[in-house]
């Protein structure tokens, strides 16, 4: 994000503010319930958007030495990261090329060489196959180069590990937001709290819930409403990603203050959304990282992690205490977003509304739409 654009979202809010009024889209727009609850549109969803587009899978401090691994599942496949002895992080199916068994069970750790639990064919840090036992008398005529493990496709940018099951072309997928995700600079910062839970709810009611400020001064009226503008936010669109702008009460204490003044974090938090599983939740010193992993219509499991300066080593009570008032917060959003889950097959409702003043979730949820149909 340049200067420009960064007062330049501070005086749209500000004028917002003044004329007493929220930012506006055109009409009120509607989304079926059976979007939230369908089995059929789910496995759509992953097939078309989970199985297909970019994910985010880990910060690369979580694999900052050679020889560092993770092991993931993402819709189903089971992963597994490495650090190569040259430092090249890499992405491949975690399972053996002789009998299929699933290679690494831990979780993480550090080695260079992964050994099949099963019939020990062994695998170098970097997929190939450097051992099996009587491979030779077992296997003649079998080229042992064409049973490295399978690659997944990978890649490294903006701090993250992402990973894709399709020919996408990953070089433009992020290009319209590139600018504003490296000014963030995640590659600096490192993990410094963390929590993995399982949601009951639909994964778009879960990214639905941060994207409008309609629900602030209420569903928050105990932790952070008191701090934030009554039903006051702007959004973004940068291809299939957004940015969206949730300004603090001290935003107006900024109105006559020198531009030179003005920082953008210091008085509101910023929320990317980077389509379709991640969103930074930036705040003044460090940003929460929350990656969902649907899992069914009605089930989404959520990691959220604070991610913050290198030297949170330091003081890392300081940021467990951040990560903590973040997790309340954000359980408050979770837990609103379990009860809607819970009754959608009423019959109550046929569709979501979505306000002029929630029209992220409308254009979301049209992002969706477009890979689907």
């Amino acid at each position: 994000m340049d200067r420009a654009t960064e007062i330049g979202l501070m005086e749209e809010l500000l004028g917002l503010k003044a004329a007493k009024s929220p930012f506006l889209d055109d009409a009120v727009a509607r989304n079926p319930v059976t979007y939230y609850t369908s089995e059929d549109r789910f496995a759509a969803e992953k097939e078309n958007i989970f199985l297909r587009l970019p994910r985010a899978v880990a910060h690369i401090s979580e694999l900052s030495e050679p020889g560092d691994f993770l092991r993931k599942d993402v819709s189903g496949k089971p992963i597994l990261l490495t650090r190569d002895k040259a430092g090249e992080i890499r992405a491949f199916l975690n399972v053996c090329r002789h009998r299929g068994t699933r290679l690494v069970d831990d979780e993480k750790g550090c080695r260079h060489r992964f050994s099949c639990p099963y019939h020990a064919w062994t695998y170098a840090s970097s997929g190939e196959l450097i051992a099996a036992p009587h491979f030779d008398t077992g296997f003649p005529d079998t080229d042992k180069s064409q049973l490295n493990l399978t690659t997944v496709n990978s890649a490294v940018l903006f701090g993250f590990v992402w990973i894709w099951f399709s020919d996408l072309d990953f070089e433009s997928y992020f290009e319209a937001m590139s600018e504003d995700l490296d000014w963030l600079e995640i590659d600096k910062l490192v993990i410094a709290a963390e929590d993995t839970h399982t949601h009951r709810a639909n994964w778009k009611i879960l990214v639905e819930g941060g994207i409008e400020a309609y629900h602030f001064k209420v569903a928050h009226r105990s932790t952070i409403g008191p701090y934030f503008e009554d039903n006051l936010s702007s959004y973004q669109t940068f291809g299939q990603h957004m940015r969206s702008v949730l300004p603090r009460a001290s935003m107006a204490e900024m109105v006559d203050r020198p531009r030179d003044e003005w920082h953008i974090r210091d008085h509101a938090n910023l929320l990317y959304t980077l389509f379709p599983t991640s969103q930074l939740l930036v705040q003044q010193d460090h940003i929460v990282w929350i990656t969902s992993e649907p899992l069914s219509p009605g089930e989404t499991q959520l990691r959220i992690s604070t991610l913050a300066p290198a030297s949170a080593e330091e003081d890392k009570s300081h940021w467990l205490r951040n990560h903590k008032i973040t997790t309340m917060t954000l359980d408050e959003d979770f837990a609103i977003g379990e009860s809607i889950q819970s009754v959608a097959s009423s019959g109550a409702n046929s569709d979501m509304i979505f306000g002029r003043f929630e029209g992220a979730l409308d254009v979301f949820n049209r992002t969706v739409d477009s890979h689907i149909t």
